[in-house]
């Protein structure tokens, strides 16, 4: 296990999820100052704790900061003929875990005192997962899957970019990625709060399962596996559309 690329994505997942989870508590919870301020200050905030963690973690990993890219990244080097680190793979999910865990936990030291105000044991969840706007779990998880297609898809995208020394879009250095999380929230959150992360929503979800939040209520495990295996399959399948079919008419072109 490479202790670097761990420590790297474990820092830079907490601070993706204390910051984006932070905010989601900000707007929920009962005597905030940020109480019912809306979906644009929770999709602009989500967007920068990404550029944080992004920040964080990138020298050192690269950043995944999600089992779904982390997933994207693996399949489109096997579609590409290279070979599989399974030890290192597994590093980045561990870290990636780990981290959203400590992330929450921190979110809800910070709020502490709001846990018992606030009386809305919904409220008190989505502060840490995410849920349907309306429970349908064929369009849920359709939801999951475009959502999380959209950030890997354009993650890679973001690759085909010329470095620093030609002022490309890489010289923006995490700001694309932000950039790119916000669009999605805005115009793919609505129906389930765009998950698109594994870790985003298991790690906060089993520590609302474990932590002493006054009247939390169920942590809804019936759904939690939609916002696990949608980003997951839309990870696989945006590599598969990047490399065989986008790439690939890019290539026949080019020739």
């Amino acid at each position: 296990m490479q202790l670097d690329i761990l420590m790297a994505e474990i820092f830079g997942t907490m601070i993706l999820i204390l910051l984006g989870d932070g905010v989601v508590a900000g707007v929920l919870l009962a005597k905030s100052k940020a109480n019912a301020s809306g979906w644009i200050v929770i999709t602009m905030a989500w967007a920068f704790a990404v550029f944080a963690g992004v920040v964080v973690a990138g020298p050192f990993s690269g950043a995944h900061l999600n089992p779904a890219v982390t997933l994207g990244i693996y399949t489109k080097e096997l579609i590409s003929g290279g070979t599989i680190d399974a030890a290192l793979f597994g590093t980045y999910i561990v870290g990636e875990m780990i981290g959203a865990m400590l992330g929450a936990f921190l979110v809800f030291l910070h709020y502490y005192p709001h846990w018992a105000e606030t009386e809305d044991q919904g409220l008190k969840l989505a502060v840490f997962s995410t849920g349907p706007a309306i429970r349908n779990t064929v369009w849920n998880f359709v939801s999951e899957v475009i959502g999380t297609f959209v950030l890997v898809f354009v993650i890679f995208a973001f690759g085909n970019w010329k470095g620093p020394e030609t002022g490309g879009l890489a010289a923006l250095g995490a700001l694309p990625v932000a950039f790119l999380v916000l669009v999605i929230g805005l115009a793919l959150g609505g129906t389930t709060g765009y998950a698109i992360n594994p870790a985003r929503d298991l790690g906060p979800r089993i520590m609302h399962q474990i932590l002493p939040i006054p009247g939390k209520g169920s942590s809804d495990w019936a759904y939690s596996w939609i916002p696990v295996v949608g980003p997951l399959v839309g990870g696989v399948v945006a590599a598969i559309v990047y490399q065989v079919i986008f790439v690939e008419l890019i290539v026949k072109q080019a020739g």
